[in-house]
C-alpha cells in the first residue's frame, strides 16, 4: 500500500508529503515522508511495541516499547533513558 498525501503543519506552514507507507511481511508499519527541499523523514512502528523516527532535521528517536529510549540530536549528541 502506498499513498501520496500532502499535509499542513500545525503552524499553517507547509508540512510534508507521504511518499510511501504500508505494512511489511512481519506486520510492522512504515511511513516515508518528503518534507521538501531535499529533506526526508520516516518512521517505523513495530509489532513488538517499538518505534523509530528519523526526522528531516537529522535527529532520530527510538523507543523500545519496554522502557528504553534514545534520542540523537541533529548535532549528533545522544541521550538515553533506560
Amino acid at each position: 500500500m502506498s499513498s501520496n498525501t500532502s499535509n499542513t503543519g500545525a503552524t499553517g506552514q507547509p508540512g510534508y508529503t507521504v511518499t510511501s507507507s504500508g505494512t511489511n511481511d512481519q506486520g510492522n508499519h512504515y511511513c516515508h515522508r518528503d518534507a521538501g527541499n531535499g529533506s526526508n523523514a520516516y518512521h517505523y512502528s513495530n509489532t513488538d511495541g517499538s518505534y523509530y523516527y528519523s526526522n528531516p532535521n537529522g535527529s532520530t528517536y527510538y523507543n523500545s516499547g519496554s522502557g528504553h529510549e534514545q534520542y540523537t540530536s541533529p548535532s549528533g549528541q545522544t541521550y538515553k533513558k533506560s
